[in-house]
């Protein structure tokens, strides 16, 4: 029997072969990471967002490679990593 692999993104930015899929969703050219069950990301889809689509084994993950939450289905990270940007001086 053949083993499954997923392709995830690790903390460095480069895919990772995983035997587990990721817990969360991403577009790679918006660096914005989510819910698989996001409303916005599965209303890009028929726009082109799959090509972009890239997928993390937890958050702390999309962290480390430079991703920030989405603020539709991760609306208290989201504000929490508004707070903090705005806080750094990066918005």
């Amino acid at each position: 029997m053949t083993e499954k692999h997923y392709t995830l993104i690790g903390p460095d930015g480069q895919n990772v072969l995983s035997a587990v899929p990721g817990t969360l969703g991403g577009n790679r050219r918006r660096k914005i990471y989510g819910r698989l069950d996001c409303r916005s990301a599965i209303g890009s889809l028929p726009t082109g967002y799959a090509k972009h689509r890239v997928f993390f084994a937890d958050e702390a993950t999309a962290i480390a490679a430079g991703y920030r939450p989405c603020g539709t289905c991760m609306q208290a990270e989201y504000a929490t990593w508004v707070e903090d940007a705005m806080r750094s001086g990066r918005l």
